[in-house]
């Protein structure tokens, strides 16, 4: 068996804890689960490690179904061949999980809407930040009236960013055939949510003025 290093030795230090504690504490709770899962919710995070939706929303397992990738991002609905995880995911919630509401929540200080501002790593090669570029470029549409008013530097900057990639997402989001049959008849709610690390506090999107508020 390989070394454990000091990052790894602490994550199964945190294991231990939670067999001892979480799961003997949860225990008619994980059996249930062993059955099935049947979320209500699925929500679309950003991978970074600081903004973790199980922490934010205080839920217990089986209570959401998570997508996390870079910048909370979700690609148009396409037929071109290739590995489509996000739509995978949204196509298994939506269809099979049967949930009834998506939440899209962005963050501040997020790595991947700093670099579709910035357009650092544009250009770069595949496996220098390549991938990254290509994904992100999914804000390209929404990055020049932000650089007009803003520039591409500073925290409104920024913000702007992050709050536009919310809405981009739900946009794609509603060109999913799934998404176009059940959100008018209510069978699906649509929701975007910001959340600040500095301060600790979830936004909520109101669709009508474009404005993200304290929840």
């Amino acid at each position: 068996m390989t070394k454990l290093t000091p990052d790894f030795a602490a994550l199964l230090d945190g294991y231990t804890r939670f067999r001892k504690n979480g799961y003997v504490e949860s225990r008619e709770r994980w059996e249930a689960l062993r059955e099935g899962q049947e979320p209500k919710v699925m929500i679309i995070a950003c991978s970074d490690s600081r903004v973790d939706p199980t922490q934010i929303f205080d839920v217990s397992p089986g209570e959401i179904f998570v997508v996390r990738n870079v910048a909370a991002l979700v690609p148009p609905f396409e037929t071109t061949p290739g590995q489509h995880g996000v739509s995978a995911a949204l196509e298994f919630a939506v269809q099979f999980l049967k949930v009834t509401e998506i939440l899209v929540m962005g963050h501040g200080m997020c790595g991947g809407c700093n670099a579709a501002l910035t357009q650092a790593l544009h250009g770069n090669r595949l496996g220098e930040g390549g991938f990254v570029a290509s994904w992100i470029s999914m804000l390209d549409s929404v990055r020049e009236p932000i650089v007009a008013e803003h520039g591409t530097s500073g925290r409104p900057a920024e913000r702007a960013m992050e709050h536009e990639a919310v809405k981009v997402s739900l946009a794609n989001l509603r060109t999913f055939p799934c998404v176009q049959e059940k959100e008018p008849i209510g069978e699906l709610t649509l929701r975007g949510a910001y959340f600040s690390i500095n301060e600790g506090v979830l936004h909520l999107l109101d669709e009508t003025d474009g404005k993200f508020k304290p929840a």
